[in-house]
C-alpha cells in the first residue's frame, strides 16, 4: 500500500524543479537570475508564469526545456533529471519559427521525422496530418508561411510541437505577438486541445486573464534580479470554461484581482 501511494505521488509530481539557481556571467559582473526555485508541476497540469518584465519567466522555462542548465540545483521531468533538450518537452516560441520556404505540412514533418525516425513514410504522414487537423488546418496544409496569417502561423507551431507526443507543452508568450480577438480565439482553442491531450503544459504570459482563463495554477514571480516564486494562486474555476460566462463570474473576478494585486505590488517596491 505504501509503495503504491509512493508511486502515485511521484506520478502526479511530473515536472519537478529543487533548490533551482541560475546565474549568468555578464561584462558587469555575475548576475543572478534566478534564486532557490522550488516547483512541483502535477501531471496533466496546465502552469502559468506571470510576473514583471526581467523576472525570469522565460528562463524557468528554457531549464525545464533543457536549452540551460542551471548554476545549481535540479529539473526532472517523469522522474529523470533533465540534462539536454528532448523530445518529451516540446517549446512554442512567440515567434513561429517557421521555415519560409516550406509547407504548413513540410514544417510540421520536419520535427516529426526528428523524433519517430523508425516508423514509416505513411506513418509520419499520418501523424502530421492529425496534428493539422487538432489545430484547425486541415484546409492549409500545402500553404506556405506568406500564405497564412500570424495566427495560422502560431497554430502550425502549436501543430508542430503536439506532432511530437510531448509529455510537457512549454509555450513561450506563444500568442503575445497576435492581435487581441486572434488571441482570444487561439487561447479557445488551446483550451480544447488541452482537453483532448490532457498534456502538462507550462506557459509563461504577461497577460492576466490568459493566465486565469488558461491555468490551473499560476505561478507570480517576483521582481529580479534574484527572482524567486513570491505566491502560488490555484484557479479552482470548471473545466471546460466559456470566457463570457467567466466575465460575470464573482470567482474568476476575484482570482483576476489577486494577480493584479500582487503585480501591483511588486511593481511599487520595483519603484520605491
Amino acid at each position: 500500500m505504501e509503495k503504491h501511494v509512493q508511486e502515485r505521488h511521484m506520478q502526479e509530481r511530473y515536472v519537478q524543479l529543487e533548490n533551482v539557481n541560475m546565474r549568468f556571467v555578464t561584462k558587469k559582473g555575475v548576475f543572478e537570475a534566478l534564486k532557490n526555485i522550488n516547483l512541483n508541476i502535477n501531471q496533466g497540469e496546465f502552469v502559468s508564469i506571470i510576473g514583471h518584465s526581467g523576472c525570469g519567466k522565460s528562463t524557468v522555462l528554457n531549464l525545464i526545456a533543457g536549452l540551460l542548465e542551471p548554476t545549481s540545483g535540479h529539473l526532472f521531468c517523469a522522474g529523470r533529471e533533465i540534462a539536454k533538450p528532448g523530445p518529451d518537452r516540446a517549446v512554442v516560441f512567440q515567434n513561429h519559427s517557421l521555415l519560409p520556404w516550406l509547407t504548413c505540412f513540410e514544417n510540421v514533418h520536419l520535427a516529426v521525422e526528428r523524433v519517430f525516425k523508425h516508423e514509416t513514410q505513411v506513418q509520419q504522414d499520418l501523424r502530421v496530418i492529425d496534428a493539422l487537423a487538432l489545430v484547425g488546418l486541415s484546409h492549409a496544409m500545402d500553404k506556405r508561411p506568406h500564405e497564412i496569417s500570424g495566427g495560422m502561423k502560431q497554430r502550425v507551431g502549436i501543430a508542430r510541437a503536439l506532432a511530437m507526443e510531448p509529455k510537457v507543452l512549454l509555450l513561450d508568450e506563444p500568442f503575445g505577438a497576435l492581435d487581441a480577438l486572434t488571441r482570444a480565439t487561439l487561447q479557445d482553442e488551446l483550451m480544447k486541445i488541452m482537453e483532448k491531450t490532457h498534456c502538462t503544459a507550462v506557459m509563461v504570459t504577461h497577460d492576466v486573464d490568459e493566465a486565469v482563463l488558461l491555468s490551473d495554477r499560476i505561478v507570480m514571480m517576483t521582481n529580479g534580479p534574484s527572482a524567486g516564486i513570491g505566491e502560488i494562486l490555484d484557479v479552482n474555476l470548471p473545466k471546460p470554461r466559456n470566457r463570457l460566462e467567466l466575465a460575470e463570474n464573482p470567482d474568476y473576478n476575484h482570482l483576476r484581482s489577486e494577480v493584479l494585486r500582487f503585480l501591483y505590488e511588486r511593481h511599487a517596491k520595483k519603484a520605491a
